[in-house]
């Protein structure tokens, strides 16, 4: 029984052991402007801030900044500085919130989205952007990439081979 226990601990530190890679998918670390921030005027540029290189690209990246009537404001090319991907903005109009609305590919090659919200408490004078193409929202809207179920059957598979094969191997011979 302590023999079934120690394998069944191995093979469970194994397959945990080994899902840091395969998950370090980039996480938003700051924002400029950050989080809920109250803003007079409205910025000339978003940065967003991950924690890992971003991969840089035509088409990988989009970042978009939507007012609160709907409109957008976003002006111009993403470029990627390292782990930061920055967005030109255009000057706002109306006061109100805005979602800052991105999808950036990750260093391991999945997209990962996200928002960050702040708010424009006096009007600005500024005209919206035209609005994105329906293809490039199609796009920000799949998720890609593969899905996870398959590694998580195949590493089943492997620790309950490994548990079988422990078993009859470890039994004494009578």
């Amino acid at each position: 029984m302590k023999r079934l226990i120690a394998v069944a601990a191995l093979a469970v530190a194994a397959l945990l052991g080994g899902a840091g890679p395969a998950l370090a998918h980039n996480t938003l670390v700051g924002s400029d402007p950050a989080e809920g921030a109250q803003l007079a005027t409205g910025p000339r540029e978003v940065r967003l801030t991950f924690d890992q290189p971003v991969r840089a690209g035509e088409g990988y990246n989009t970042v978009t900044v939507v007012g609160p009537d709907g409109t957008y404001w976003t002006d111009g090319e993403v470029r990627v500085e390292g782990n930061a991907v920055v967005a030109p903005v255009r000057e706002l109009g109306p006061a109100g919130t805005y979602t800052i609305g991105y999808r950036v590919l990750s260093n391991d090659g999945h997209p990962v989205p996200g928002k960050v919200t702040f708010t424009l408490t006096q009007p600005g004078n500024g005209t919206p952007a035209p609005a994105p193409q329906e293809a490039d929202q199609a796009e920000q809207d799949s998720s890609g990439g593969m899905p996870v179920w398959p590694w998580v059957v195949g590493a089943v598979v492997v620790v309950v081979l490994g548990l079988v094969l422990a078993l009859r191997l470890g039994r004494p011979k009578s």
